[in-house]
């Protein structure tokens, strides 16, 4: 005999059980955190399968995913704040807090403090989810807290959490910008100046950035990306004769170019470093060039076509057997000649004085492009920085070594971090001087980034996302001597 049916469920005496809502959107933006927190995953590489799924499985449509992105992104951006105002509103030290629940309050406070979605919306759909995520008791607790946050405005709680700032600048600046205080510190250090400087670079890092496509030389031409993208939704790039911004973002793999590998996505600042290392001055034969540091492929592409209009031919190493595959694919069809290989720049294959032009763009802390990578700044620690410092010096050093005499080496990092730059160049310049590797001289690279304002005071330079709107590309460049 089959059971019968028991009573239904109650949350309270008098009221039936109603089963949680599911919101695609906020489920989504929820997995993606899990990801980012579990597995160290990057955003960017988490959510856009994520959407293709749910796109696939109908119902979720441009809007959907929109809202989506910018609950992932907002939420990764401001995480500092905001864990800064719900420890404000929670009965325990932050740490105690399941992850999954702390994730789920991040996504309400952010839609309550930085969206414009309506306070009694923002708490009754994350309350919703947390049902749906974490179960009815937790999800109480998730709509206290919430409504405690609900009670004040973003500059509000900004004023009861951040230190003030003149007894404490660093930490104040860090949690009104959400910027961990070791980066706020390194960033002022690398700036200089006073505080609007550095609180416009922290905002900066804030800001979504411009999708920026490259069309790669003698393959594509920037008119072409935009009559394909539309004159309304398409501005030249502010410094590269190949840049093409997406003013409201789109899809660049929709675009024939881009599909075919004749253009591609391309922050402008990485185009400049490639541009200036390809005009440098150079005496004698400009035949073989070297981009010691592929993966993924982007400025390799792009030397890859300035080498072909020379007749020149490009190697492009990648030590990571799958970042030189995406290398490959980022070359493929390039008219020129090249070869692209599996190999490690410190331990390289090739002889040395082999090339004409080196380009070394290293590994680094990714300091330059928290806002393509925002939950960087919450993973990165300063000792971090200790780890990358062998390497760099290793591959700039083979770089001298790989160039003949005569030849130019750029040094290139994703980092504005002054022992991520300059001190890597000063240290390895130091050892040549006492008889250890090649020697090498300063170029000024300020001239080789024409109508670029605002480089620095040279021989280096360095780009910043709130004066020049690209990533903060570092960049040395040297002729070795002997």
């Amino acid at each position: 005999m089959s059971p019968q049916p028991g009573p239904p469920r109650r949350s309270r005496p008098g009221k039936p059980y109603r089963r949680p809502q599911k919101d695609p959107v906020r489920i989504l933006a929820f997995e993606a955190l899990r990801a980012v927190d579990e597995r160290d995953a990057y955003a960017n590489l988490v959510l856009p399968p994520l959407l293709r799924k749910a796109r696939e499985d109908g119902g979720f449509d441009a809007r959907d995913a929109a809202l989506a992105t910018e609950l992932v992104y907002g939420t990764l951006r401001l995480q500092g704040t905001y864990d800064a105002i719900i420890a404000e509103c929670v009965d325990r030290p932050l740490r105690e807090v399941d992850p999954p629940v702390l994730d789920v309050l991040s996504l309400g406070a952010h839609q309550l403090l930085g969206t414009r979605i309506p306070t009694h919306a923002a708490v009754s759909a994350s309350v919703e989810l947390a049902r749906v995520v974490l179960g009815d008791g937790r999800a109480k607790f998730v709509n206290a807290v919430l409504r405690k946050i609900a009670a004040a405005d973003l500059d509000t709680w900004l004023e009861r959490v951040a230190p003030p700032y003149d007894k404490d600048p660093e930490d104040h600046l860090g949690v009104v910008h959400a910027h961990p205080r070791w980066i706020v510190s390194a960033l002022w250090d690398a700036l200089g100046g006073g505080r609007a400087g550095i609180e416009d670079l922290l905002e900066a890092d804030n800001q979504r950035p411009e999708v920026t496509l490259v069309a790669r030389p003698g393959r594509a031409a920037p008119d072409e990306l935009v009559d394909a993208v539309g004159e309304e939704s398409a501005l030249p790039g502010r410094w590269s004769p190949y840049a093409v911004r997406l003013a409201e973002g789109g899809e660049p793999g929709a675009l024939d170019a881009v599909r075919e590998g004749r253009a591609g996505v391309q922050d402008e600042g990485s185009q400049l470093v490639a541009l200036a290392l390809a005009a440098a001055p150079l005496d004698g034969p400009d035949r073989r060039w070297l981009d010691g540091c592929a993966g993924p492929g982007g400025k390799a592409a792009l030397l890859g076509a300035l080498a072909a209009e020379r007749g020149a031919a490009l190697l492009a190493a990648e030590k990571q057997p799958h970042r030189a595959r995406l290398v490959e694919r980022a070359l493929a069809g390039n008219p020129g000649p090249y070869q692209v290989i599996a190999a490690d720049g410190t331990r390289p294959p090739w002889r040395p004085e082999s090339f004409d032009r080196v380009l070394v763009d290293v590994p680094c802390t990714g300091l330059g492009a928290l806002r393509r990578r925002p939950e960087a700044r919450w993973r990165r620690r300063p000792e971090d920085l200790a780890g990358f410092a062998p390497l760099q010096r290793g591959l700039l050093r083979e770089a001298l070594a790989a160039v003949r005499i005569g030849g130019v080496v750029g040094y290139a990092t994703c980092s504005p971090h002054p022992a991520e730059t300059r001190a890597v160049v000063d240290d390895v310049l130091g050892e040549a001087r006492k008889g250890q590797g090649a020697t090498a001289e300063w170029i000024d690279a300020r001239p080789l980034m024409p109508g670029v304002p605002a480089l620095g005071e040279g021989p280096d330079v360095q780009l910043w996302p709130h004066l020049h709107g690209t990533d903060a590309m570092y960049l040395a460049l040297l002729r070795r001597t002997a």
